[in-house]
C-alpha cells in the first residue's frame, strides 16, 4: 500500500482519484505547523502540494520513504528540487492546467481597469450614483502591448484582437517567423512597445534579466496614460517606481494580482484609487484547481504504482539503470543550456548539440531534453521539463540538431552546445572530470577550465595590466568573496574572457562599477 499525503487544499476531484484508486491510501491534513509535518512525512511514498507547503531541506532529509512531490500547478519556488534531486525524489508538476485561466484573468483585469468597475461597486455600496465620476475608455482600436509572448501571453494576444485591439509583442526569445505565423501581431523592440502600447501587460518569470524591468526609465518611455496590468510575477514591476509615476499622471491605471512580497503588509498603492488589485488569483479558478488537482493526482497514481513519470522537473522518462548513468551528463547539459541562456542569446533559431568521445555510446536523449530545459527555464520558467521542453523549442520555432562522434581530442566526453540566434552564434562546451565533476572548457574561441556552480561573473576583456586588479578590488571593497576564477585568451594584449565564481549574489551597483572600469568591454552576471 502507497500512502499519499496532500499537505495543502486540494480540489476534491483530485482527493477522490488518490482515494479511489487501490493500492493507495490517502490522507488529507492541510494544517500541520513545521514540525508536525516534518514528523509525519517520513510515512508517506507520496506528497501532494500546491503554493502554501514548503518542502525544505530539512522536510526531505525526514521524509525516508518519500518517492514523489507532486505540485498541483506549475511554480515550484516551495520546493528545494535539488536536496529532493540528491535523495531520489521524483518533482512533479501540473504546467498546463492554469493556462487559459491565467490569461483571461490578465483580460478581467484590464477591463475592469478600464471602466472602473470595482471603485464604481465601492461608491455603489456606499449609497453614491456617480455616473460623470467613473468615465472609463473602450479597448477597441487601442493598442495593447505584450511583453512575453509564451503560452499565457499568446492566449492574452489571441483575446485581445477578439477585442479588436492593435496588438504589440515583445520577447527576445521568439523569432519573427513564428510570431508572423500566428498572425495579426506585431513585433516591436522593448522600447517601440513602451513608446505605442496604451496597455501593457506582463507574462514572464521573475529573474535577474526581468526584476525591475517596468521601473522609473521605462515609464519615460511610455504614453501619457497608459496602464499597466501584472499577473505574472511580483518583483517585475519597481512597485515604488509605479507609486511615482501614477501621482505623476504619467500612468493612468495599474492592475495588479501579484506583488513583491506576498502577502503585502503597508503597500502605498492600496491607497491610490487608479489602483486595482487581486491577491494572486490569476490560477483560481474551479476549472483550473480541478484540471491542476487530476492532473497531478493521476501523475502521482501512475509513478507510486506503475512507474510512469510525467511532468517531472528533475528526471526524465527512463530505466533506474539508465539513469545512474547518464545523469551527471544530463546536469551538464542542463548547465551548458542555462549558460548559453542567460547570455543573452536573443531568439533561439537553431540549437546545434555534439556529442563527442564516450558519451556519443549512450542514448543522449534524455541528455539533449536537459540541454533544452537548461536553456528555456530562464526564459519560461518553472513550467519547462522533460515532457514539454521539446514541445516548447517546437513552438518557439526552433530546429534541435544532434550529432555523434567517437572521437574527442581533449577529453574523454565533450558537449559542445552552439546556439544560432538573431543575434548571432554563441558556443560553450563542456565536460567531466572523474566522473560526476562538471566543467566548462570553452567560451566561442576562448578554452580554459571553469566549474559550473553558483554566483559567476562572466567579464569581456581587452587583455591588459590590471583587469584582473581592478576587478579583484572592487570585489574586495564590496566584502564579496571570490570562490573560483578562470582567464582566457588568443595572444597577449587581444580579446580575453575572465569567469569569477563568488559567493554571494553581487549588487546592481557593483556591476555598474564594473562598466566604468578601462578594459572590460561587456560584464555579465549568471546563477548556475
Amino acid at each position: 500500500m502507497k500512502r499519499v499525503l496532500v499537505s495543502d487544499n486540494l480540489s476534491e476531484k483530485g482527493i477522490k482519484i488518490l482515494s479511489d484508486t487501490p493500492g493507495i491510501e490517502v490522507d488529507v491534513n492541510t494544517n500541520l505547523s513545521i514540525e508536525e509535518f516534518a514528523e509525519k512525512i517520513k510515512d508517506y511514498h507520496g506528497l501532494a502540494i500546491r503554493s502554501t507547503t514548503k518542502v525544505t531541506a530539512d522536510v526531505i532529509d525526514a521524509a525516508k520513504n518519500l518517492q514523489v512531490i507532486g505540485r498541483a500547478g506549475i511554480g515550484l519556488d516551495n520546493v528545494n528540487i535539488t536536496e529532493a534531486t540528491k535523495r531520489g525524489i521524483v518533482v512533479m508538476n501540473a504546467p498546463e492546467g492554469n493556462m487559459i485561466t491565467t490569461a483571461e484573468h490578465a483580460i478581467s483585469m484590464m477591463l475592469a481597469l478600464s471602466r472602473n468597475i470595482p471603485q464604481a461597486t465601492i461608491s455603489m455600496k456606499a449609497k453614491k450614483w456617480e455616473k460623470k465620476r467613473f468615465m472609463g475608455r473602450e479597448l477597441s482600436n487601442k493598442t495593447i502591448g505584450i511583453i512575453g509572448l509564451g503560452r499565457i501571453g499568446s492566449i492574452v494576444a489571441d483575446r485581445a484582437k477578439g477585442l479588436k485591439m492593435d496588438v504589440l509583442a515583445y520577447d527576445p526569445f521568439i523569432s519573427k517567423d513564428k510570431i508572423d505565423k500566428m498572425g495579426g501581431i506585431r513585433q516591436v523592440s522593448l522600447d517601440e512597445l513602451f513608446a505605442m502600447a496604451h496597455y501593457i501587460t506582463l507574462h514572464m518569470p521573475l529573474n535577474d534579466d526581468t526584476r525591475n524591468l517596468i521601473n522609473a526609465k521605462a515609464f519615460e518611455k511610455m504614453k501619457d496614460g497608459v496602464m499597466i496590468i501584472n499577473c505574472a510575477r511580483g518583483g517585475i514591476v519597481n512597485e515604488k517606481d509605479l507609486y511615482k509615476a501614477i501621482k505623476a499622471g504619467k500612468v493612468a491605471g495599474a492592475a495588479l494580482d501579484v506583488f513583491e512580497q506576498e502577502p503585502p503588509e503597508d503597500n502605498p498603492l492600496f491607497d491610490l484609487d487608479e489602483v486595482i488589485c487581486t491577491p494572486h488569483l490569476g490560477a483560481s479558478t474551479d476549472e483550473a484547481q480541478q484540471n491542476v488537482a487530476v492532473s497531478i493526482a493521476e501523475q502521482i497514481v501512475n509513478y507510486l504504482l506503475h512507474g510512469t513519470i510525467k511532468n517531472a522537473v528533475n528526471v526524465p522518462s527512463v530505466s533506474g539503470n539508465t539513469l545512474s548513468n547518464i545523469k551527471p551528463y544530463m546536469d551538464l547539459g542542463e548547465k551548458l543550456g542555462s549558460f548559453q541562456s542567460q547570455l543573452g542569446i536573443g531568439a533561439a533559431e537553431e540549437i546545434i548539440i555534439e556529442y563527442s568521445g564516450d558519451v556519443a555510446d549512450l542514448d543522449v536523449t534524455p541528455i539533449t531534453v536537459s540541454i533544452l530545459i537548461g536553456i528555456f527555464r530562464p526564459i519560461v520558467g518553472d513550467g519547462v521539463n522533460f515532457v514539454n521542453a521539446p514541445v516548447i523549442a517546437q513552438e518557439r520555432g526552433v530546429k534541435v540538431v544532434e550529432s555523434k562522434s567517437r572521437s574527442s581530442e581533449d577529453f574523454t566526453s565533450l558537449i559542445t552546445l552552439k546556439i544560432k540566434s538573431t543575434k548571432g552564434e554563441n558556443l560553450v562546451a563542456g565536460t567531466l572530470f572523474g566522473k560526476k565533476d562538471a566543467r566548462i572548457v570553452r567560451i566561442n574561441r576562448f578554452r580554459f577550465e571553469a566549474i559550473p556552480q553558483g554566483n559567476i561573473l562572466l567579464f569581456r576583456t581587452i587583455d591588459r595590466p590590471m583587469v584582473i586588479g581592478n576587478i579583484g578590488s572592487i570585489l574586495g571593497n564590496t566584502d564579496v568573496n571570490i570562490a573560483h576564477m578562470q582567464f582566457g585568451r588568443e595572444e597577449i594584449g587581444g580579446e580575453a574572457i575572465v569567469l569569477l565564481g563568488t559567493d554571494s549574489h553581487v549588487p546592481k551597483e557593483v556591476i555598474e562599477e564594473f562598466d566604468k572600469l578601462p578594459n572590460i568591454t561587456s560584464i555579465r552576471q549568471l546563477k548556475l
